[in-house]
């Protein structure tokens, strides 16, 4: 038996997704949260095979519990299945390890024999989104990345200088440089264009 856990922040979606699988004869659903930081407290108190994911989640994205589970549990196998063909998604997702990426458009057959196919080891990565992700490079560096996502949320260099536990010239030699490499107006504008691209 294939154990599951279904992530997805829309209850519609998430129950969708669940009630098709439960039709499988090998999978079963061992529980559902609706982001990255509610999976991990299921994952904890549960034995888990596959987490398949939605990629934007309030809390905690889909890449960031594939990152977290890459580090932590690497023995769990990662899929995402989303509407998002976003090429910095797909290239920070195959860096994670995940071992899965499925369009939520997918016939249900498809994703429950993707499902079998990632248990038993292999992989399913749609060609058209891995050809996506090669053509794209990512300038960004990763605290560059994080603080561009704080100041995308609003947040003031002294705040954003906190959170990360930086000195504020720093944090500003960091948003500097990532407007510098989007050819962005201000910090909000490179923020926007990263997120467009998947890069945050």
């Amino acid at each position: 038996m294939i154990n599951v856990i279904v992530v997805e922040d829309q209850a519609l979606v998430r129950g969708a997704i669940s009630a098709l699988l439960s039709l499988a004869e090998n999978i079963t659903v061992i529980g559902e949260a609706e982001n990255g930081k509610q999976a991990l407290t299921l994952i904890k108190n549960n034995t888990v095979d596959i987490v398949l994911t939605d990629i934007e989640m309030p809390i905690m994205t889909g890449i960031e519990l594939i990152e977290i589970l890459a580090s932590t549990q690497p023995q769990i196998k990662t899929m995402i299945m989303t509407t998002f063909a976003r090429a910095g998604y797909i290239k920070r997702a195959i860096n994670a390890g995940v071992k899965g990426f499925i369009l939520k458009e997918s016939p249900s057959d498809y994703l429950i024999a993707a499902i079998n196919k990632v248990a038993q080891g292999g992989k399913v990565i749609a060609a058209e989104l891995a050809l996506c992700a090669l053509d794209d490079n990512d300038p960004l560096s990763a605290k560059e990345r994080k603080a561009l996502k704080l100041a995308g949320n609003g947040l003031k260099t002294a705040d954003i200088a906190k959170q990360l536990f930086l000195s504020e010239g720093t944090v500003r030699n960091y948003l500097s440089e990532a407007i510098t490499k989007l050819n962005a107006a201000n910090s909000i504008d490179a923020a926007r264009i990263a997120h467009q691209k998947g890069w945050l």
